[in-house]
C-alpha cells in the first residue's frame, strides 16, 4: 500500500496554550483509521493542519508525496475535506451545490457533470438533486458534505465527527456510506464515539493532551500495562474449585469470578502460569475448556489514556 498521508513531529500552540504536542501519524492507500479522542484533545486543530486549514507552528506534513508547506495546491488536491460543519450553502439546491464546489474543486467544464453525478450516486443522494439543502435532515446535509469531498476523486478523504447530532438511524446510513466509500478512497476519521470509531475503521489512533498516545490495528488491541506490571488469563472451568485455590497458583495475583465457570486471573508480567495451570487442572480433574489472554477492550484502553 502506497503512503498517503504523512505528518511528523507537529506542534500548534494558541498562545501559551499547546493544542497539539508532537504528533505523528501516517496513513496508507486502503485504511480506514480512527482518530479518538474525549473533547479538547486536540483532534480538529490536528484535523486543521493536515488538510492545510492551520499552518503548524512546526512539522512537516506530506499529502500523497507532496509537500503541505512547499506545494500546497497540489497536497491538498489529493485530499477531500469534510469539516465538522459542513461549508454548505443551504439556499442552493444539492446539484447546483454540487456544480459549484466542482468549479472550487478546479475540476473541468467538461467533467463537472460526470463528477457531479458520481458523487450524487456514491453517497446516495439520488433523489434529492433538486431538493433546497437548508430543507433538507441533518444526516442528508452529512452526505451533501461528503459528496463536496469526492468530488474530486480523492485518494485521501478526511472526516471530522462526521455522525455527531444524528439520531441512531442517521449514524448508520453515514457509518455504511463511509464503509463504501472505503472501497476506493483511504480515510482518515476523527471522533470522541467508540462505537463510530470500532464500526468503520481498521487501525485506531488514541489522543490526549495534543498528543498520540496509543495506535494498534482494531483486531490487536493489546492491555496497557498498569503501574504493577501485571497482565490477565481467562479461564473457563467445568469443575470450578474456590478463588483461594486459583489463587494459590504460583504467578496468580488476584482472581475475578466471571461466572461460576471463568473466571479473570491477574498474574505477574515477568511469569508465565499458563503450562502450572493447566497441570493443575489435569490433576484436580477441573475441567479446563478456556485458557486464554485477556483481550483489551477499547473502552477500557480509552479510559487508562484519557482518564
Amino acid at each position: 500500500m502506497s503512503l498517503l498521508l504523512s505528518a511528523s513531529n507537529l506542534h500548534r500552540a494558541f498562545g501559551p496554550h499547546p493544542a497539539v504536542r508532537g504528533l505523528s501519524l501516517s496513513l496508507k492507500r486502503g485504511e480506514v483509521v480512527g482518530l479518538l479522542g474525549p473533547n479538547g484533545a486536540g483532534k480538529t486543530t490536528t484535523l486543521r493542519m493536515l488538510t492545510g486549514c492551520l499552518a503548524p507552528d512546526s512539522g512537516h506534513i506530506s499529502i500523497g508525496g507532496h509537500d503541505m508547506a512547499e506545494a500546497p495546491a497540489k497536497a491538498k488536491a489529493q485530499l477531500g475535506y469534510l469539516p465538522e460543519v459542513p461549508p454548505l450553502h443551504g439556499e442552493l439546491t444539492v446539484s447546483e451545490y454540487l456544480r459549484f464546489a466542482a468549479r472550487l474543486h478546479g475540476i473541468e467544464r467538461t467533467r463537472v457533470a460526470t463528477a457531479v453525478s458520481h458523487a450524487i450516486q456514491a453517497c446516495g443522494l439520488d433523489q434529492a438533486t433538486q431538493q433546497v439543502i437548508a430543507s433538507m435532515s441533518k444526516g442528508y446535509r452529512q452526505r451533501v458534505g461528503l459528496a463536496q469531498a469526492i468530488l474530486h476523486a480523492p485518494p485521501l478523504i478526511v472526516l471530522d465527527e462526521p455522525t455527531d447530532g444524528l439520531d441512531p438511524n442517521q449514524m448508520r446510513q453515514i457509518r455504511k456510506l463511509i464503509r463504501d466509500l472505503a472501497r476506493d478512497h483511504a480515510i482518515l476519521l476523527s471522533s470522541h464515539i467508540l462505537s463510530e470509531i470500532q464500526a468503520v475503521c481498521d487501525r485506531v489512533a488514541i489522543m490526549a493532551r495534543g498528543q498520540i498516545v496509543y495506535e494498534s490495528p482494531l483486531d490487536q488491541l493489546k492491555p496497557i500495562q498498569g503501574e504493577s506490571g501485571e497482565q490477565h488469563l481467562i479461564i473457563g472451568l467445568m469443575r470450578a474449585p474456590s478463588t483461594d485455590a486459583l489463587l494459590k497458583l504460583d504467578g496468580v495475583t488476584a482472581v475475578d469470578a466471571i461466572d461460576a465457570q471463568h473466571f479473570r486471573l491477574c498474574v505477574d508480567e515477568l511469569s508465565d502460569p499458563r503450562e502450572a495451570i493447566a497441570q493443575a487442572a489435569v490433576r484436580h480433574d477441573w475441567g479446563l475448556v478456556e485458557l486464554r489472554q485477556h483481550s483489551a477492550g477499547l473502552e477500557q484502553i480509552f479510559a487508562q489514556l484519557t482518564a
